[in-house]
């Protein structure tokens, strides 16, 4: 498998499953009935960055970075992450988002934050505190969950700089 960085074609790819993650209603806070140029436009087109996790012509994943805020926020970074519902419970989110953490660094961010993790995303949760990221916040009931309503959301993040 490999980690690249996204072309416009993949986003045929990346559609499907993302269109699918959004409209559950249950981890992101796009609008659920968001179009595919919309998709696009968030997903492709406003990050600084986008990859895919792929193998051979199929992808698995992606993920986007971004600044987290500009001018003198703009050393933190954002990340998103999906991956496509036939992988997983393979490994893809940790992949994207050790991924993530070198190309952060690289690009000479100092830290990155998570804005939104729903908090009911117990496993996305666990996942992302066992790559070093720490619960910097809770907002009780910032999400509208689609099957069980209002939920907190956790804002994480993770400091490397100096």
């Amino acid at each position: 498998m490999t980690i690249r960085v996204a072309i416009d074609p993949d986003f045929d790819q990346i559609w499907p499953f993302w269109h699918t993650i959004v409209a559950a209603g249950e981890t992101y806070a796009y609008p659920r009935q968001s179009t595919k140029q919309e998709a696009y436009r968030f997903w492709i087109e406003i990050p600084q960055h986008t990859y895919v996790e792929a193998e051979a012509d199929e992808i698995h994943g992606s993920y986007y970075i971004k600044p987290n805020q500009p001018g003198p926020g703009s050393h933190v970074c954002n990340c998103g992450y999906m991956v496509a519902p036939a992988a997983r419970g393979r490994g893809v989110a940790t992949r994207l988002c050790q991924h993530s953490l070198q190309v952060a660094r690289k690009l000479g961010y100092k830290a990155m934050q998570f804005n939104s993790v729903v908090a009911t995303n117990t496993g996305a949760v666990r996942l992302w505190e066992r790559l070093g990221f720490a619960i910097a916040g809770r907002i009780p009931q910032a999400y509208d969950h689609a099957t069980l309503g209002y939920v907190d959301l956790l804002v994480m993040y993770q400091w490397w700089g100096d």
